[in-house]
């Protein structure tokens, strides 16, 4: 099972680096915009915003990918504390979404469902 949650949280990861390309690096695109749903003017004005957020959703996905690779060298404790330092922050941050914006439960839990189910998985496996 823990070989599974590590497999999980690298997808978490890369999902994370998707959405860093989209708010940090293509914003403004019409493919971007039609995502999350803004209009170029939308974009436009919180362009400075979403390059922020991006770089915050990369970080967490260094952190997780870091993480598992600890984990596959045989350092469980400290990879283990970072995959959950790094899927947990991302579940938390789909969850605080959730909470603040319930018409952005799509999105929620596309950011989300991930990260929960590679805790679940490296929770179980750890504890068996």
């Amino acid at each position: 099972m823990v070989t599974a949650g590590l497999i999980v949280a690298a997808l978490a990861a890369l999902l994370h680096v998707y959405i860093f390309v989209m708010e940090s690096l293509t914003w403004t695109s019409p493919r971007t915009r039609a995502v999350f749903g803004t209009t170029e003017e939308e974009a436009q004005t919180t362009r400075l915003l979403a390059f922020n957020q991006g770089f915050y959703n990369l970080f967490l996905a260094i952190v997780t990918v870091v993480g598992v690779a600890v984990m596959a060298r045989g350092a469980t404790a400290v990879g283990a504390a970072l995959v959950f330092t790094g899927v947990g922050s991302m579940l938390a941050a789909a969850v605080v979404l959730l909470a603040s914006a319930p018409d952005k439960a799509r999105a929620a839990v596309i950011q989300g469902l991930l990260p929960l189910i590679a805790v679940v998985l490296l929770v179980l496996g750890l504890a068996l």
